[in-house]
C-alpha cells in the first residue's frame, strides 16, 4: 500500500511538473516578446535604424503603412534610416497594448497597438497616428525576433453601412442628377 501511494505520488508529481514547467516556458517567453515591443518604441524614438532592424531576423520582411515591402535587415534598415532622416525625425512612437497567441513553442503572432506624433507626412500619404501592427516572431539562440512584420493605420470602429449611400454623400448620385455621363 504504502508503495501504491508513492507511485501515485510520484504519478502527480511528474504530472505538475510536466504541466507548469511549459506555462513557466510560456509565460517566460511572451514576457520576452513583450520586451521585443519595448526595444521596438525605444530604437525607434532614439532614431536608431540599426537597433530597430536588428530586431528582425536576418532574413525578416517588413511592410509599412502605405505598402511598401522590404526584404531583409539591411533594406529594414536602410529604408528607416532614410524615414528617419525627414519624415520620422522628429516622431515618437508609444506601444499602447500588445497581444501575444503562441503557434508553436518557437513561433507566435504578437497585434501592437501604437500611437505615434511628430511624423511629416508628405502630401497624399496616410499620416501615422495610430495602428496596429501584425508581427510573426520566431524564437532564435538569441531571443525572440521579428520575421515578418505589416503595420496598418487604424481609426475608430463604426457600423458598417446598412444599406447603399444616400444621394446627398454619393458623388455618382449627384453628378447624374447634374446631367453628367452615367459612365462615371
Amino acid at each position: 500500500m504504502k508503495q501504491l501511494h508513492l507511485r501515485i505520488g510520484l504519478v502527480v508529481w511528474v504530472l505538475a511538473v510536466g504541466f507548469s514547467v511549459p506555462a513557466v516556458a510560456q509565460q517566460q517567453d511572451d514576457a520576452a516578446i513583450r520586451q521585443v515591443q519595448v526595444l521596438q518604441a525605444a530604437a525607434w524614438n532614439q532614431h536608431d535604424a540599426r537597433t530597430y532592424a536588428n530586431l528582425f531576423t536576418e532574413d525578416g520582411d517588413a511592410v509599412n503603412l502605405v505598402g511598401w515591402w522590404w526584404r531583409g535587415r539591411p533594406e529594414i534598415e536602410r529604408k528607416i534610416r532614410e524615414g528617419f532622416e525627414f519624415v520620422f525625425a522628429q516622431s515618437t512612437l508609444t506601444i499602447t497594448d500588445v497581444d501575444v497567441r503562441f503557434l508553436s513553442p518557437s513561433t507566435a503572432v504578437a497585434h501592437v497597438r501604437w500611437t505615434m506624433i511628430g511624423a511629416k507626412t508628405p502630401p497624399n500619404m496616410p499620416e501615422a497616428r495610430e495602428g496596429i501592427q501584425l508581427q510573426i516572431l520566431t524564437k532564435q539562440p538569441t531571443g525572440w525576433l521579428i520575421a515578418s512584420f505589416q503595420n496598418t493605420n487604424s481609426i475608430a470602429a463604426t457600423p458598417p453601412p446598412k444599406g447603399p449611400p444616400t444621394p446627398a454623400s454619393c458623388y455618382r448620385c449627384i453628378a447624374s442628377s447634374q446631367g453628367a455621363p452615367a459612365s462615371l
